[in-house]
C-alpha cells in the first residue's frame, strides 16, 4: 500500500485525514506540524465545523493513535529535514499554505526522501496543476512529481466552465466568488498587509482577490486571457458560492443551459459536478462531496448569449475529497522514483 505523509495539519490536512479512511489505496503513516501529538489528536477528534470523529483517538506519546494504529508525529520547520524516508512515505500532502513554490516544496523529495508532492494549493513552478473532471488525463506520472490540487473555488469554478463552454463557447466572463472566512484572516481588527483582511472577518463583508479565474487556464487552456474575478468573504465559517457571468459564441436559454449542467451531472461529471433544483441555503451544503453544486434555481439569462450561473461548495469538505481522490489516483498510477 502507498504510504503518504501530511505535512501541515489544518483545517485541510485534518478533513484529508478522515475522508482517507474510507479508501484502502493509500495509508497516512506521518504528520508534520509545528504541535504536539496531543493537540493534534483533540483538534482531529473535535471540530467545529464537522462534529467529532467517528474514531478512537488518542495520543501517546509522539505518535498519533487513530483506532489502534500509531502515525508518526514531527515537528520540523524545514520540509528537508522531515524524516519521511524513515517511515517509507511515497506520497507528500503539502497543506501548510506555506511551501507552495515548487522549488520550495521539492525538498520534501531531495532532502525528506519522499516520491511525490501534492500541494494543496494554487502553486508556481509546479509540474502539473490537476482539476479532477477536467484535466486529470493530462496528469503523466513519469514527468510530473510536484502536483498542485489548485483552489478550492477553482475546482468548483473549472467543472461548471467547462460545461459551459463545451455546450456554449465561451467568449469571455466575470466571475466572483462569496467565500467563507479563512485563516488568513483576522478574527479581531488587526495589522495585515492586506488592510481590508485586517478587518473583523465574523463583522464584516470583505472584498478579496482570488486567482481562481485566472488560473483555470492551468486546466482549460482555452480559457485562457478569457475570465477574471474576485472574493467577497463573508461571516460564515464554511461553504462557499461562486457566482459565474459569462457571454457565449452559441445562442442559449435557460432551459438549455440548466439541461446542459443535469446532464453533466449524471454522466462525465458524475462525483464532481451536482445538479441542485431544491430551495437551498449555505449550510444545506456543508459536508457535501462535491466540487460544484450547480443551483438551477438561479440561472439567468440576458438575450440569448449571455448567461448567470451559480455553484455552491464546501471550501473545506469537497476541497478535501477531491485532494483524497487525486491522492489516490497519483498512488494507483505509481510513484517509482
Amino acid at each position: 500500500m502507498i504510504r503518504v505523509g501530511i505535512n501541515g495539519f489544518g483545517s485541510i490536512g485534518r478533513r484529508f485525514f478522515r475522508i482517507a479512511q474510507k479508501q484502502d489505496v493509500f495509508e497516512i503513516v506521518a504528520i508534520n506540524d509545528l504541535t504536539d501529538a496531543a493537540t493534534i489528536a483533540h483538534l482531529l477528534k473535535y471540530d467545529s465545523n464537522y462534529g467529532i470523529f467517528n474514531a478512537d483517538v488518542r495520543a501517546e506519546g509522539s505518535d498519533l493513535v487513530v483506532n489502534g494504529r500509531a502515525i508518526k508525529v514531527f515537528a520540523q520547520r524545514d520540509p528537508a529535514s522531515i524524516p519521511w524516508r524513515d517511515e517509507g512515505v511515497d506520497i507528500v500532502i503539502e497543506s501548510t499554505g506555506l511551501f507552495t513554490d515548487a522549488n520550495k516544496a521539492r525538498a520534501h523529495i531531495e532532502g525528506g526522501g519522499a516520491k511525490k508532492v501534492i500541494i494543496s494549493a494554487p502553486a508556481s513552478h509546479e509540474d502539473a496543476t490537476i482539476v479532477l473532471g477536467v484535466n486529470e488525463k493530462t496528469y503523466d506520472p513519469a514527468r510530473h512529481q510536484i502536483i498542485s490540487n489548485a483552489s478550492c473555488t477553482t475546482n468548483c469554478l473549472a467543472p461548471v466552465a467547462k460545461v459551459l463552454d463545451e455546450t456554449f463557447g465561451i467568449e469571455n466572463g466575470l466571475m466572483t466568488t462569496v467565500h467563507s472566512y479563512t485563516n488568513d484572516q483576522r478574527l479581531l481588527d488587526l495589522p495585515h498587509s492586506d488592510l481590508r483582511r485586517a478587518r473583523a472577518a465574523a463583522m464584516n463583508i470583505i472584498p478579496s482577490s482570488t486567482g481562481a479565474a485566472r488560473a483555470l487556464h492551468l486546466v482549460l487552456p482555452q480559457l485562457k486571457g478569457k475570465l477574471n474575478g474576485m472574493s467577497l468573504r463573508v461571516p460564515t465559517p464554511v461553504v462557499s458560492i461562486v457566482d459565474l457571468t459569462v457571454n457565449t459564441t452559441k445562442p442559449l436559454s435557460k432551459e438549455a443551459v440548466n439541461e446542459a449542467f443535469k446532464e453533466a451531472a449524471a454522466s462525465e461529471l458524475r462525483g464532481i459536478l451536482e445538479y441542485c433544483d431544491a430551495p437551498l441555503v449555505s449550510s444545506d451544503f456543508k459536508g457535501n462531496p462535491h466540487s460544484s453544486i450547480f443551483d438551477s434555481r438561479e440561472t439567468m439569462t440576458m438575450g440569448d448569449h449571455m448567461v448567470k450561473v451559480l455553484a455552491w461548495y464546501d471550501n473545506e469538505w469537497g476541497y478535501a475529497n477531491r485532494l483524497a481522490d487525486l491522492c489516490q489516483m497519483v498512488a494507483e498510477k505509481g510513484v517509482s522514483a
